[in-house]
């Protein structure tokens, strides 16, 4: 990723470099940094380039590969030692609607965000909700589809909001029990701390034993609803 972040405010800088620590990107020159080429850094350098538009920047996400100047094995270096190195501690300063029996799509290979977006429109949005797994480049919607979690969707990242809290915010879900999970979402899904819930750790430890347990999504989606009913009703005491 390559980036020109605004002069002000001052705490967005602060902000920007906190999240490329925390996702582990490794620095190469200045205002550019590199993550391995796969999904999960692809979908990271994403989010932070539109927080860093909605701010007045600029950031460009690309795929490269070096010739001269340095070599793999010395970026693979750099990132392990990203990945081993201490986060910097910086200065962190609707209506709803109404749809049913519709069709949503996301990404395959679902995770935190998108498991748990799921569930909530299935138990609280749309009961009658039919889910479809697509791959995330070049997918183009049908009529009838809405599409969850997904760079350019309807309901996907906004600000700083994750997905699961995007849809809290769109449909008016007010519920304690509701909020205290978009906040375990996000600090899961964003890697920023935001909320410092500390079922973070937890729930995405667990996350991730459904994704090594269940490669297909509909399974994975199947047992994180299961575990999502669970913490509802935990919040709920």
């Amino acid at each position: 990723m390559i980036h020109a972040i605004p002069p002000k405010p001052d705490y967005f800088r602060v902000k920007v470099r906190r999240r490329l620590q925390r996702i582990g990107a490794a620095q190469l020159k200045n205002s550019v940094y590199v993550r391995p080429n796969d999904d999960e850094s692809l979908e990271d350098f994403q989010w932070l380039a539109r927080a860093i538009e909605d701010e007045g920047g600029e950031a460009m996400v690309c795929e490269a590969s070096f010739v001269a100047g340095i070599s793999d094995q010395e970026i693979q270096t750099l990132l392990n030692d990203e990945a081993t190195g201490e986060v910097e501690e910086g200065e962190e300063l609707e209506s709803g609607e109404v749809l049913t029996n519709r069709v949503w799509v996301t990404r395959e290979g679902i995770k935190v965000d998108r498991i748990a977006s799921a569930w909530l429109i299935r138990r609280f949005i749309d009961p009658r909700a039919r889910f479809k797994f697509v791959t995330a480049k070049g997918y183009k919607p049908g009529p009838d589809e809405l599409r969850f979690d997904m760079y350019g969707g309807e309901y996907t990242h906004e600000g700083d909001r994750c997905s699961f809290e995007t849809l809290l915010a769109r449909f008016g879900l007010k519920e304690a029990a509701l909020r205290h999970i978009g906040e375990i979402v996000h600090d899961v899904d964003c890697k920023d701390e935001k909320f410092a819930r500390p079922e973070a750790d937890g729930v995405a430890s667990m996350v991730q034993g459904i994704a090594a347990g269940y490669p297909r999504d509909e399974d994975r989606l199947a047992r994180g609803a299961a575990a999502m009913d669970d913490l509802y009703a935990s919040f709920k005491r």
